[in-house]
């Protein structure tokens, strides 16, 4: 049998582009070598009675079009917003609440560190909009050069506004909004999320830019839930696309891209099974895509080379999934307000961008950070699924680990002595914490890759910072989501536009061969 497309990788993206191809009149087979769809965005037990988002655990990114192009909700895809949406602990005790329901509510608690920040938090939201008008337009759609995007932030008189997001650092950029240093420190996170780079590395401010653009939730900024998990958006898109028509084969790993007279031609199962297709599209990362499933001979010699010299994707983040007796109780939270309130937010352990660049410079040196960044979600207080009655799940999402620390092996003890070093660091901000756990799931860089096929555990599929975006994406010449072999897509995120649970590079690829397959050979 020949499909008219074959996809590589059930993730998220994959899902969507199989979608899309079937929707279209398209016969599609999906091959995902794992025993279960979602790719990253998977809903797993952590210990009996207790069900975690595994990999990614919010939700925000996904695209209002494609949630209705495939009617997901008709297939149980639902959602709900954090409130409040963000709470920092201090270590001297202080806090901070922030609301995305509710801007004077949040400049109301930015003002008792500061009332001129509280002033200027209008300044900066309302920049974060105007940035957000011009790139938002730019996503469902091959990639603009960035002199286009240049050109179209100067057409709409916002020349300084591109200088901002492309070219300063966090630091330099917050500076010339806030004067608090703890304000400037509960601000900085989102521009360092899953990105081998600190607050000092110009550019990082498209990665915080990466993080305000959804509007899944409803209102362009927020983010929430998924009931069920994450699992639950790809398993909403698997069935969307079962109905459709396509067939999805689980424990399928592809060995390599069938490859004839100059093109791809289908795959070859790790089983040995050829499956022909008239086009091949891959969910994979761009490495793993051209220098492991791709044959070498099928490839330009200065492409591969570039993809393996050029192509950033060696991730910072250590996963720590966790079941509890109890929800964090924080010494710097108010007393009138329970655990469970709290545990609604988004709680980042950043007390200051000092401390997040002490961490950063471990990382450069190729140690563990000795002090990381945690950011920590807890579904569990909103979703009885998650956890048993009284109990709760909660992740910790950390910075900054080496997938290949200098001395060490994260299989030599150090997964475990990383996630003892989490636990404890979370223990001096809430004290019960050292006897609530009773059972955690530790991912290192190299079990992200493991488990979930991230080359070098990057969870965007490689740096997405502004040289690894929009047309540089995965490299330049490349980044229409056509590859140098003809009949071979990237429809994963080391396309544009990149990481995140968007669905947007599997929209965008779809759409590219579904403008080529009149062209491609039966």
């Amino acid at each position: 049998m020949t499909y008219d497309a074959i996809v590589i990788g059930a993730g998220h993206n994959g899902l969507v582009a199989a979608a899309y191809l079937a929707r279209a009149g398209h016969k599609v087979l999906v091959v995902e070598r794992y025993h279960e769809v979602g790719g990253a965005a998977i809903t797993e037990e952590l210990t009996p009675g207790f069900r975690v988002s595994a990999a990614s655990y919010s939700f925000s990114l996904f695209r209002p079009e494609i949630i209705d192009d495939l009617r997901l909700r008709d297939y149980g895809l639902a959602w709900y917003a954090k409130s409040p949406s963000y709470f920092m602990p201090f270590p001297d005790g202080r806090h901070l609440f922030l609301y995305a329901d509710s801007r004077e509510r949040s400049k109301a608690a930015i003002a008792a560190f500061s009332p001129r920040d509280a002033e200027a938090y209008d300044e900066w939201e309302n920049f974060w909009d105007r940035v957000c008008d011009v790139i938002e337009p730019t996503l469902m759609q091959p990639p603009l050069s960035l002199g286009e995007l240049a050109d179209r932030f100067d057409a709409a008189g916002l020349a300084d506004d591109f200088r901002r997001v492309m070219l300063l650092s966090t630091t330099d950029l917050l500076s010339e909004f806030f004067e608090s240093e703890s304000i400037k420190a509960a601000m900085a996170p989102q521009a360092i999320i899953g990105t081998a780079g600190g607050y000092s590395t110009p550019g990082t401010p498209f990665i915080w830019l990466v993080h305000a653009i959804g509007r899944a939730i409803g209102t362009r900024g927020v983010w929430g839930y998924v009931r069920g998990g994450m699992g639950a958006v790809t398993q909403a898109i698997a069935a969307a696309a079962r109905d459709l028509g396509t067939e999805i084969r689980t424990r399928a790993p592809v060995a390599e891209v069938l490859v004839e007279q100059g093109a791809a031609r289908g795959v070859v199962l790790d089983s040995g099974e050829t499956v022909r297709a008239r086009v091949v599209l891959s969910n994979a990362d761009p490495r793993r895509t051209f220098l492991k499933l791709t044959p070498a001979s099928a490839l330009p010699a200065d492409f591969r080379a570039r993809i393996e010299r050029q192509y950033r994707s060696a991730g910072p983040v250590f996963k720590l999934n966790l079941a509890l007796h109890e929800l964090p109780r924080y010494t710097a939270a108010p007393a009138h307000v329970p655990p469970e309130v709290i545990g609604r937010a988004t709680v980042d352990i950043a007390p200051s961008l000092a401390y997040m660049e002490r961490a950063y410079d471990d990382f450069k040196a190729g140690q563990p950070s000795r002090e990381p960044f945690i950011e920590i979600f807890s579904q569990s207080p909103t979703d009885p699924t998650m956890a048993p009655p009284g109990k709760h799940i909660l992740s910790c999402f950390c910075q900054w680990v080496p997938y290949a620390p200098a001395g060490r092996d994260w299989d030599d003890g150090l997964r475990e002595e990383f996630a003892d070093r989490v636990l404890a660091k979370l223990a001096e901000y809430a004290p019960n914490m050292r006897d609530a756990v009773i059972a955690r799931q530790a991912l290192s860089p190299v079990d992200l890759e493991r488990r979930f096929g991230l080359t070098g555990g990057h969870i965007f599929h490689g740096e997405l910072t502004p040289d690894q975006a929009y047309q540089l994406r995965p490299l330049s010449g490349y980044a229409d989501y056509r590859t140098p072999l003809a009949n071979l897509y990237l429809c994963g995120s080391g396309a544009h536009p990149g990481g995140g649970v968007t669905g947007i590079p599997g929209h965008n690829a779809a759409h590219a061969v579904l403008a080529d397959l009149g062209r491609v050979e039966r």
